[in-house]
């Protein structure tokens, strides 16, 4: 028999800077009159939770009834939406939150989304394919009738929100990723030649502001990646302040085997080796030049020094010889 499942919808992950002023983000959200955390989850700050009313024209002129999306703000400057409109989260992320982020980037915001639905019959949620199957089942199945109505009343209880959180985290982690790929694809394609011109027996045409720049930029790279990011822990910060007994690690999980997270970090890594050879050809190469001037330098003293002494020699042998011709 086939399940009565909701409608699909789409739960958006957007990477818009480096990072995030969390305490920032708070005082722009209250002051818009947003309540935060609204479900009282604790997990604030790790992750600033709003809730989001639908009230887009297309809705109301289907003539559907009002929803609220859910939107999770994480500091490493990415925001995961869960059924908010477009032209509300293109206000919130690229205006509203842009004051908080630390190295924004809104001309290149990276985005990544996947489908999901509901399962009222479901206690645990999945991800199938593409689609995450929220279990929404009512947890007063086992309460009287007397009770249960007004519990059924509350269908996003704080279980849900959890859910979301710990998907929204595994999402952020894989957008937050995505923005590292296209910087590292950037930096490579900047320095294609090298190998080709090394390859020849060609000279280097690079200035000394151009080899410290790539080094600069490399090295922000691997610190994005490996040092002030939770992208390559195992399980971020905030699962250690959630309910252990929710399985939320489980479902962090699963967003990163659905998209593969694990093995682009590791992929992303050995192309920073290698980005890693290249910088190190070009400081190489600066440190020749520097020597080279060097020696440049001493040669030209040393000449110096010579004619001067040169210079003098003569003289005397001058004083010299008028002095025995008088």
């Amino acid at each position: 028999m086939a399940r009565n499942l909701g409608a699909h919808r789409t739960v958006t992950a957007y990477c818009v800077a480096e990072q995030y002023d969390i305490s920032h983000v708070a005082r722009i959200l209250k002051s818009a009159g947003y309540h935060l955390d609204p479900h009282e989850t604790g997990l604030y700050p790790q992750v600033t939770h709003i809730e989001v009313p639908d009230n887009s024209p297309s809705r109301r002129t289907e003539g559907a009834s009002p929803s609220t999306g859910d939107v999770f703000i994480f500091p490493s400057g990415t925001v995961v939406a869960w059924d908010v409109p477009d032209s509300t989260m293109s206000f919130l992320v690229g205006r509203s939150l842009l004051p908080a982020a630390q190295h924004p980037h809104p001309d290149q915001i990276e985005e990544e989304d996947l489908e999901y639905t509901e399962d009222p019959h479901r206690d645990v949620s999945a991800i199938k394919g593409d689609t995450i199957v929220l279990g929404t089942k009512s947890q007063s199945a086992d309460l009287s009738p007397s009770t249960k109505s007004s519990t059924d009343t509350d269908t996003r209880n704080i279980d849900t929100v959890l859910t979301k959180i710990a998907f929204s985290s595994g999402l952020a982690r894989s957008t937050k990723l995505a923005v590292l790929e296209t910087l590292l694809a950037s930096y490579l394609n900047s320095t294609s030649s090298i190998p080709r011109l090394l390859s020849i027996g060609g000279r280097l045409p690079f200035t000394r502001p151009f080899i410290l720049q790539k080094t600069g930029q490399l090295l922000s790279l691997r610190a994005q990646l490996n040092l002030y990011s939770e992208l390559t822990d195992s399980l971020p910060d905030l699962f250690w302040d959630s309910p252990h007994e929710k399985g939320l690690e489980g479902y962090y999980d699963m967003v990163g085997k659905a998209l593969d997270t694990n093995v682009r970090i590791k992929v992303l890594n050995e192309k920073m080796d290698y980005a890693q050879e290249i910088a190190s050809v070009l400081r190489q190469q600066l440190s020749e030049r520097h020597g080279v001037r060097l020696e440049w330098i001493i040669i030209l003293l040393i000449t110096v020094e010579v004619g001067f002494a040169v210079r003098q020699e003569i003289k005397e042998w001058r004083e010299r010889q008028a002095a025995v011709g008088a």
